[in-house]
């Protein structure tokens, strides 16, 4: 496996197959927490000669990903492989501004960002009203990282709240809803 730019190319084989239908690739979501299944790629069934596979997962911004191999027997039966990690390295263009995760969320939410070189940086929470009710991060924040902040509402009433991120040249906005 590896990352070519912002996509990342998997590739594996195997030396034989017994009744194989396939290998579903799967990702864990940002948070480690969740795997999902992102294709299948048809096997060869039975054969006794080494067979080559890959695919290149082109739906990655910059982090880290882990991925892993369900291959699935004919008659259901499957095995995982053991997962592996890549990171997608950002681009001196990139400045990143993630959805919180989860949204919405009680009482606790993480949102992650990302500037190009480091800089000073400001992520402040705001009300509808546009009154400020937290700052998350305010300093320089490393370039070409993704940076993870942890936002608890718990003090806050249920709602939508709007977050943003500053930089001296950039500026951008995303919304999140506190239900509690």
């Amino acid at each position: 496996m590896k990352a070519i730019g912002k996509n990342i190319h998997l590739t594996w084989s195997t030396a034989t197959e017994t009744n194989n239908a396939g290998f579903e690739i799967e990702r864990q979501d940002k948070t480690g927490n969740a795997w999902s299944k992102i294709a299948f790629i048809e096997g060869h069934g039975t054969t006794s000669s080494p067979k080559e596979y890959s695919y290149v997962d082109s739906k990655v911004s910059g982090g880290n990903y882990s991925y892993r191999l369900k291959q699935v027997d004919r008659d259901g039966k499957f095995e995982y492989s053991q997962s592996v990690e890549v990171n997608i390295g950002l681009t001196a263009e990139d400045f990143q501004l993630s959805q919180n995760y989860p949204n919405p969320f009680n009482p606790s939410t993480q949102i992650q960002f990302a500037v190009p070189q480091s800089e000073f940086v400001s992520l402040r929470v705001y009300n509808t009203l546009g009154q400020e009710v937290r700052t998350l991060f305010n300093g320089i924040a490393e370039g070409n990282t993704m940076q993870k902040v942890e936002f608890d509402g718990s003090t806050l009433p249920s709602g939508v709240y709007f977050y943003s991120l500053k930089t001296k040249d950039r500026h951008e906005v995303k919304k999140l809803s506190l239900m509690k």
